[in-house]
């Protein structure tokens, strides 16, 4: 079966050329104006669009253009996704990997620095550049630079450092002592003011 906005069975090829002029004049298209560009009769044109209902063939065909496009975006969209899940998916490997050289060649700097009475660079020279190989890559990625979330066990353990270190500076408070409420604030003097006229 064809479509609704392609040549019907009984639908001659006078009848469908001038359907297809109506269609492709566009928002501007009128039935006068597919008479007029054809040299037909106004009546013979209204009689082939009342027949063959080309309104409604022109929605059909509107729809099919519609869905057309919306599978090609979608098609688009899914092939740029996967092609950049590729890209992440390669960086991650190649920055690990790169990650790996650069911790062995970092180690045999730190290894020449300290055997090396004439030290050439420095430690926090190094740290540099494991963090700038380590961010561009991540940059270049699409990955943030931080991770967006801790681990809960992370938050805990830091919590309990806290904990620690006041325990550190304030010491622990005493088994059932009994702390006494603060004092409560004695209630301001009320002042009477005169105003004098002259």
């Amino acid at each position: 079966m064809p479509m609704t906005f392609e040549q019907q069975p009984r639908e001659s090829h006078k009848a469908f050329a001038a359907f297809k002029t109506y269609l492709e004049l566009g928002p501007e298209r009128s039935l006068v104006a597919v008479g007029d560009k054809l040299g037909k009769h106004r009546t013979q044109v209204e009689r082939w669009s009342k027949k063959f209902d080309w309104p409604a063939r022109v929605q059909a065909h509107t729809a099919h253009l519609a869905d057309i496009e919306r599978k090609t975006a979608e098609a688009l969209a899914v092939q740029s996704g996967t092609d950049w899940a590729k890209r992440q998916e390669q960086h991650r490997e190649d920055e690990w990997q790169t990650r790996g050289e650069l911790i062995a060649l970092a180690r045999e700097a730190i290894a020449r620095w300290k055997k090396s009475e004439h030290r050439c660079g420095t430690l926090e020279g190094i740290a540099r550049l494991l963090d700038l190989a380590s961010k561009l890559g991540r940059v270049s990625s699409g990955l943030a630079l931080e991770p967006t979330d801790k681990p809960a066990d992370e938050d805990a353990a830091f919590m309990i450092q806290i904990e620690v270190a006041l325990e550190k500076v304030y010491g622990q408070p005493e088994a059932g002592r009994n702390l006494p409420p603060p004092a409560a604030a004695a209630p301001a003097p009320v002042i009477d003011v005169e105003v004098l006229k002259k």
